[in-house]
């Protein structure tokens, strides 16, 4: 396992216009982990959830054949633009997450998506749909998990990138109970960003970890064997 205390942004950050999840600790995280991988000219990748299309676009960086997702048009536009900007080709789709590539299968699944948990009821709305994941912050994690084996080739892998306080045992067994071999790859603690400052008192009040303003990042990467 990869302890990471800092991870840097690559020199040329993706376009992000409001609206749309802007690329930080988590997304760097998951390109560390993701350059691990033995992308070569060929290799099929899908980016669930692309919000910018960064690791979409660094995978293709790579060699990768790249199809992305995402259910927010505005999201969808903006990895396109990112694309002809970068001179880059990737597949971008409009889609709620695996509905988006019916009956595709891929080498390797990325994934960054909203993980935060969120006082708020029912599916978040505005630009809160790129972070807020329901009470628990599982609300695309576990569906993600459950859809994982389907999309993936044999030999095949997935990585997702989360915070711990989504529960990262959770995750593991999420993923075990569908035939995966999963295990975290990368931590990374980093402090509490607007978002979750502002919700100190119910996350204290939920019995969440957050007295010293930090939060742990990690990489669940899961093989079907």
């Amino acid at each position: 396992m990869t302890v990471v205390t800092r991870c840097s942004p690559p020199r040329s950050a993706p376009w992000t216009p409001p609206g749309v999840y802007e690329p930080q600790e988590d997304t760097w995280l998951l390109t560390r982990a993701m350059r691990r991988e033995d992308i070569v000219p060929g290799t099929d990748v899908l980016d669930l959830g692309t919000g910018s299309g960064a690791l979409a676009l660094e995978a293709a960086r790579l060699g990768a054949r790249v199809t992305a997702v995402d259910i927010s048009w505005r999201a969808v536009l903006t990895a396109r633009m990112n694309a002809l900007l970068s001179r880059q080709y990737i597949s971008v789709r409009h889609g709620d997450l695996a509905s988006a590539v019916p009956g595709c299968s891929f080498d390797l699944v990325i994934s960054n998506p909203p993980y935060v948990p969120s006082p708020g009821h029912g599916s978040p709305r505005g630009a809160a749909r790129a972070w807020d994941a329901g009470l628990d912050g599982r609300l695309l994690l576990d569906r993600i998990c459950d859809t994982a084996t389907a999309l993936l080739r044999p030999q095949g892998a997935l990585l997702v990138v989360h915070s711990a306080l989504c529960g990262v045992e959770d995750t593991l067994s999420r993923l075990a109970a569908v035939g995966l071999s999963a295990a975290v790859t990368d931590r990374l603690r980093v402090p509490f960003g607007r978002v979750l400052r502002s919700r100190l008192a119910w996350l204290r009040e939920r019995g969440l970890p957050a007295d010293d303003l930090v939060e742990e990042l990690v990489v669940v990467r899961a093989v079907r064997a």
